[in-house]
Order: C-alpha cells, then structure tokens, then sequence
C-alpha cells in the first residue's frame, strides 16, 4: 500500500559514513519561502558522548521513493510527491534536511541517501563536480514549455541536469506615497525618493541592503547596469572561472558608478542599510524604493497596504546598460548513487501519473510554495489571478542565473568588502582591482 513518510531531520555530515570530496564549498541556499495521508517516522538519534547534546542523524528510510530537500519546502514537495505516490502504487519519503546540500553530498557518497534533491540551481557545480547527481534523461525540446533562463539555470557543460519549478530574482518596490510610478530608469526612482527623503518623509531614498560587509547578491543589479560582469562565459554558455570581470576596466567603471551613490557622493548607498533591516524599513514606510525579492512581499503588504508600493523588474541607470539581478530556479535533480534510480528518473522526468513535469504537479508545487512558476503556463495561469506573479516572473526572465561553478564561492567575501569599502569611501578602481586579485588566486589555489 502507498504510503508517504514526512520526516524533518537534523544531518550532521560528521555523523554520516564518509566524507565528500572535492568541490566547492559555500553557504545552504537561504531564499524566503513562500499532505495529508502522512505518517510521521520516529528520528533516529545518534549516542552522545556524555554531557553533550545529542544529534540527530538523517537516515533514509526504505520507501520506494526517497526525497531530500529543506523545511521551506517540505510541504509542497510533500504535495508532489504524495499524488506520485499514488498514481503509483509506490512508497514515498521526504526528508527534510538541514544541511541539505553538503549532508546530501557525503550521503549520497556513502549510498545512504536519497534518491531525488530538491535544491538551489546554482548547487550544480559543486554536486557535478563530486559526481553527485545525473544528467536527466530529457532531450533538448522536452523543457519548451518552461521559461528560457529557467532551462538555463540547470543545465551545465551543455548538459541538463534538473527539472525546475520556481524563479525569484530581485526587483524594484516604490512605495507610492512618495514614488508613485513605475520608472523607465533607476535614477528617476532615486530622484523620487530622493525628494521625499529632502522633505523629511523617508530616511533613505532607496535600500540596497549592504551591510558592514557587503553583499554582491543585492548590488548586482546596479553592478551591471553600470557595465560590470562577475564572469565571461564559454561557448556552451557556462559562466568562465578563466574570464573574472571584477577588476577589469569594465569593473572598475562600474565601482565608480556605485561610489558616486555612497557616502563620498549622493549616499544612496549605505552600509547602515542590511539584510537585517531593509526590507523592514520599507515596509515601516520610511524609505521611498527597496530592492528585494518576492520573499519581501508579506512583509511590504503587511506594512504598506496592497495599494501602498509598486512592483516591476529593476530599471538600469539612464544612459548605462540594463540592471541584470541575479536569478535563482529551485529544482529537482536525480542522486547519483540512489537505491531506486529508475523511480527517481520516472518521477522527476515523466509527464503522467503524478509525475513532475507537468502542468498538474507544478500547480501543485506553486499552490503550496508560492514561488513564480518556471513552467510557463502555470505562470501564465497564476498571473492571471495575481499579476504581481506575473512581474514577478518577468523579473526573473530579464536576470542572469547564478553562475553555478564552484569558483563563484570565491567571489562572495572579497567582492562584498570591496563594495562596503566603495560604499564608505574607498578608491574604486584600487579597491575593485584588489578585489579581483584576491578572487583570482582563491580560484587558482581552490
């Protein structure tokens, strides 16, 4: 008899058999999120060493069908899995895991783990790079009904390696007491919260959340628009660990752009403003434009009202090129060392029964995660009802997918305290073109 077994495990990669090697390293994916006929297992805990707080071990249970994934998305999963399941007649377990992506990496290594990830798709290189997951067993031509950069997204070296499911990239929110358009270029949506700001009606004209340390994620957008790239791309287009853009002319322009904005210019830019308190801020009314993600909607609605703030894609300076966020597609792969390899490619790759890529199931993972659809008719759909998924995932196809080599974790630190430095008041083409050295050597010795 079918069953689905929902557990929420804490993995501890110590306590699984082996360690994984090689490939990069770098942090869990942490976007914002947003079965019945479950049963919850017991979980399974490890002895401690007397005095110490024991830990939890993931174990992979012997459904039929083992999924991994994160506690954000364990119910929609759930969902998918579930009418899997059944159309099936097969067990099926998902697990959520903490340390989904380095836990399953050493598991799956050891043969006890699942049989389908469900991850961020810029995880690709590094689980490539350990021979953790496989190619999908899809032709070209059987992802057309999905959003271009979302295909892009999980393929790599020219292969395909996951089905996605949802998109999220940043976008410009103004709140329309004091910027009441939407506008063509970013300056003009500084310029209107610049104004409110002169007039005592906001703190900051626009939030970019920064921080003392910085952070590339957020200013990608005004990085590009300026004439910056993190890295070139090859033939088959895999971003190029070889082509680092950080401290070329091209990066350095950019940094002059982004210091006319920070303390030694118009202050803009401030490392006050940070993930902590940006999207907060906003929301409490006092600052005119934010850039953030959809993740940032409950909170803005909550504060603003649903007739309070604007949403479109992130408008390019006047006179530069266009702003290209980052873009982010959620997907399921197939383990590579899985104990059911033939279900876990039937269900990720199939159309019928239950499988994931079809309209049904991916109604299934919207209806419960909420994250714009990467299939395009599910999201033309869901538009129709709410347009915000429709700005949404217009944003999304007018970014660049994370670069998923392992050599983009090198890039994190440096060229977040280069902008923080820019921000305060540091030579841009200086600092940019120590930046990229730092970069350049942690790829070459990585």
């Amino acid at each position: 008899m079918r069953r689905t077994t929902i557990t929420a495990a804490i993995a501890t990669t110590a306590l699984l058999l082996t360690a994984c090697g090689g490939g990069g390293g770098g942090s869990e994916e942490t976007t914002s999120p947003e079965a019945g006929d479950s049963e919850t297992s017991a979980e399974e805990t490890s002895a401690a060493p007397e005095g110490e707080e024991e830990e939890t071990v993931a174990v992979r249970g012997d459904e039929d069908l083992v999924i991994w994934t994160d506690d954000v998305k364990l119910d929609a999963v759930t969902a998918a899995a579930e009418a899997f399941g059944e159309a099936n007649g097969i067990s099926v377990g998902v697990q959520a895991i903490v340390n989904t992506r380095t836990d399953f990496i050493t598991a799956n290594e050891a043969g006890n783990g699942p049989d389908v990830l469900v991850g961020a798709h810029d995880w690709i290189g590094q689980l490539v790079a350990n021979g953790a997951i496989d190619p999908l067993q899809l032709g070209a031509d059987a992802l057309g009904g999905y959003a271009e950069r979302a295909v892009s997204a999980v393929t790599y070296n020219g292969q395909l390696y996951g089905i996605p499911y949802g998109v999220e990239s940043l976008v410009l929110y103004c709140n329309t007491a004091y910027a009441p358009d939407t506008y063509a270029t970013l300056d003009d949506a500084i310029a209107a919260g610049q104004a409110a700001k002169d007039a005592g009606q906001v703190d900051s004209a626009l939030n970019v959340a920064q921080g003392v340390d910085g952070d590339p994620y957020n200013m990608q957008p005004l990085y590009t628009s300026a004439g910056g790239y993190l890295f070139g791309l090859t033939a088959d287009g895999t971003p190029d660990p070889a082509d680092l853009g950080v401290g070329t002319p091209e990066g350095q322009a950019a940094a002059a752009k982004l210091a006319e904005l920070g303390s030694a210019g118009s202050g803009v830019l401030s490392t006050a403003i940070s993930g902590d308190n940006a999207i907060a801020l906003f929301a409490d009314g006092r600052a005119g434009c934010l850039i953030s993600g959809p993740w940032a909607l409950g909170d803005v609605t909550t504060g603003l009202g649903e007739d309070g703030f604007t949403v479109q894609p992130i408008p390019g300076f006047a006179g530069m090129g266009p702003a290209v966020p980052f873009m982010g597609a959620q997907a399921f792969y197939v383990a590579s060392n899985g104990a059911n390899k033939s279900f876990a490619q039937a269900f990720v790759t199939g159309t019928t029964g239950g499988a994931l890529n079809s309209e049904d199931t991916m109604q299934i993972l919207f209806d419960n995660a909420n994250l714009p659809p990467a299939m395009t008719s599910v999201r033309e759909a869901a538009a129709a009802a709410d347009p915000l998924v429709g700005v949404f995932g217009d944003a999304a196809d007018q970014a660049q997918p994370m670069p998923a080599i392992p050599a983009m974790d090198q890039v994190w630190t440096p060229l977040g305290q280069a902008y923080a430095a820019i921000i305060g008041g540091a030579d841009p083409a200086g600092t940019m073109t120590t930046a990229g050295e730092t970069i350049s050597a942690a790829i070459a010795s990585s």
